[in-house]
């Protein structure tokens, strides 16, 4: 019997591991079933943090460094693959998918960037917004890309940084990872 965990790559939002002490409410339950691999979105894309503001961040990732990321993650990960990605994480997953990665599961919370996506990648997909974020897809695009979307009731953007909708979460990726 082979008792090799699947491997689950967690990509973080683009607060980078400064602002993630969030992430312990993925890994402690995620780390029991599958072998969880951390990637900083700030360092797969060389993002400069002296500026540690949303708004430099944001413009450094729109203005190349996504595409970095996207390059240097493609260069890490040969294998298949699933992948949890929360908010830039997700869309870096996304992107990395449409150029090779092979990913087997996305997993996206709080990827909002995705509305500008044209193309779906191979791989099932589920994404994951609070219904009060402003810039979640609209239903048409989720419809239109054929994509599963759970709405998180009364949640914004940074839902997944709550330990209780982590647990949710955490519970639908076991049931669709061990399906």
């Amino acid at each position: 019997m082979n008792t090799t965990k699947q491997r689950l790559l967690l990509i973080s939002d683009l607060w980078s591991k400064e602002k993630s002490d969030w992430i312990t409410y993925y890994t402690s339950i995620l780390e029991n079933h599958f072998e969880i691999e951390y990637y900083d979105s700030c360092d797969l894309g060389t993002i400069d943090k002296s500026d540690y503001s949303e708004e430099n961040l944001h413009h450094q990732f729109v203005n190349g460094g996504i595409d970095r990321a996207v390059s240097t993650l493609i260069q890490k990960e040969k294998q298949k693959i699933s992948v949890l990605g929360f908010s830039i994480g997700g869309t870096i997953a996304w992107k990395a998918a449409l150029l090779g990665l092979k990913i087997e599961k996305l997993f996206a919370i709080s990827s909002t960037r995705l509305r500008h996506e044209t193309e779906k990648p191979v791989g099932k997909i589920i994404l994951f917004y609070g219904d009060n974020d402003t810039f979640r897809p609209d239903n048409d695009w989720v419809n239109k890309m054929n994509l599963e979307q759970n709405l998180i009731p009364n949640q914004d953007h940074e839902c997944y940084t709550n330990e209780e909708i982590a647990q949710k979460i955490c519970k639908i990726i076991v049931a669709e990872m061990t399906n």
